[in-house]
């Protein structure tokens, strides 16, 4: 009887130990398998894209760019493709498409064996609205976890992460202040592309001096991590979610997780306890343990 008892337990110890192992094969093939880079806007520097060149295979990659945040695609074209040939792409291809067409086969086939993804500067939410909930959109997150590099500056930045920031405000009137306090219900987001689904990506972050808004989305939201990236800088997402800084400027990362939040009758946010990190060029961040991590770790 009692060898019996044993034998059951260890039986059942196995089932649980071979369980555990499975669940985590499977998180681990459910994972992308493919890079982020994300640029905070203004001047993409050569150090940046070639690392984004780099990651889609060099010589040998073949990237598409998206344009249709910018007011200006129909023009951005030569510059565009000239750019990435100049920092080292093999072929570039350059799809300024409505949302008719983003449900095509054609324009699905031209994204056959794409390595490499460009979302460009200009209106988050044009780009959002050509592209959400559509096959390409479907295609391009198939490329992500096949292991694909999928990166934007400025707006395209911005559709990384699954709660976009639009830019709008709902309580404050004064566009020539724009964010001057922190208050519950006044940044507006919508839904992106959510390639990172518990971060918020804000950009053109200390030039333009956004931490009123993005501490108000992570107070808001102390589930999600808020990543101000300035400009002419970068994250570097790898498969193993941590992330490089590069680029001239710094990344700034709000952590409200386990902060104490509250909000007074005027609808005014308040927190203590919110970690705040400022990291520099070389500098790297784990996003899944929410720490900075030593500068000799390794991947």
């Amino acid at each position: 009887m009692h060898l019996f008892v044993r034998s059951t337990r260890l039986t059942v110890i196995s089932l649980i130990f071979l369980a555990a192992a499975l669940a985590g094969v499977a998180i681990a093939q459910d994972a992308p398998r493919g890079h982020l880079v994300i640029v905070g806007g203004g001047k993409r520097g050569r150090e940046i894209m070639r690392r984004y060149i780099q990651l889609a295979g060099g010589e040998r990659s073949s990237c598409v760019v998206f344009p249709m945040a910018s007011a200006l695609a129909d023009s951005m074209e030569a510059e565009e493709t000239s750019f990435l040939k100049k920092v080292g792409a093999g072929t570039v291809r350059y799809l300024n498409i409505n949302r008719r067409q983003a449900d095509s086969d054609s324009v699905l086939r031209l994204l056959d064996s794409v390595s490499g993804v460009f979302f460009t500067g200009g209106d988050q939410s044009r780009l959002t609205a050509v592209l959400q909930g559509t096959a390409t959109e479907r295609r391009l997150q198939e490329l992500y976890r096949n292991g694909a590099v999928i990166g934007g500056t400025s707006a395209g930045a911005a559709v990384m992460s699954r709660v976009m920031i639009t830019g709008d405000e709902r309580l404050n009137r004064d566009s020539t202040n724009a964010y001057w306090f922190i208050r519950g219900s006044n940044v507006v987001t919508s839904e992106g592309f959510g390639f990172l689904e518990d971060v918020i990506i804000d950009q053109h972050f200390i030039r333009r001096k956004r931490h009123n808004r993005l501490i108000s989305l992570v107070l808001e939201h102390p589930q999600l991590l808020g990543v101000g990236i300035d400009e002419s800088t970068a994250i570097v997402v790898n498969p193993d979610r941590t992330f490089d800084v590069v680029g001239d400027a710094t990344v700034l990362v709000l952590d409200a997780s386990h902060a104490a939040v509250s909000k007074d009758p005027h609808g005014n946010l308040a927190g203590s306890g919110i970690q705040m990190h400022l990291l520099k060029a070389g500098d790297r961040f784990d996003l899944a343990a929410r720490t900075v991590l030593p500068p000799d770790s390794t991947r």
